[in-house]
């Protein structure tokens, strides 16, 4: 019973949770991206270079025999597959960027005094006094 034990207190650590989380919102994201630049970003490219599509680029190696696939290098599919990273990457840099950057500005702030109570006011006043005294 003390393995169950120990995994239910790891399972249920904040940072086993936000590595979860954040791996379902990193694979959604992708989702979008891959999305973004299949739908939006390679059509235009692709009349830009005379309607090609980089997905279905390919080089056959070697064309069908009988039952056997063609051999093909899809190279097509890899430059789209650089594009994707490479918007991935630069969306995360200004992500980190941004984060990093509101981080400095709290940084900056200097801290506000604490206020003093009323109390405090009083002690600090009857100990002047009682310096006065001496």
């Amino acid at each position: 019973m003390g393995m169950m034990k120990e995994f239910k207190e790891f399972a249920v650590k904040g940072n086993v949770i936000d590595m979860a989380v954040g791996i379902i919102i990193g694979a959604a994201f992708g989702k979008i991206v891959s999305s973004f630049v299949g739908d939006i970003i390679m059509p235009p490219i692709g009349v830009l270079l005379g309607g090609v599509d980089f997905s279905n680029l390919a080089f056959t190696v070697q064309e069908a025999r009988g039952e056997a696939p063609a051999v093909v290098i899809s190279y097509g599919k890899f430059i789209q597959t650089m594009i994707d990273f490479t918007i991935i990457a630069f969306a995360i840099f200004v992500a980190i960027k941004g984060i990093n950057s509101l981080k400095r500005q709290s940084e900056e702030k200097p801290a506000e005094q604490p206020k003093i109570s009323n109390e405090e006011v009083l002690l600090t006043e009857i100990r002047d006094l009682l310096k006065e005294r001496k």
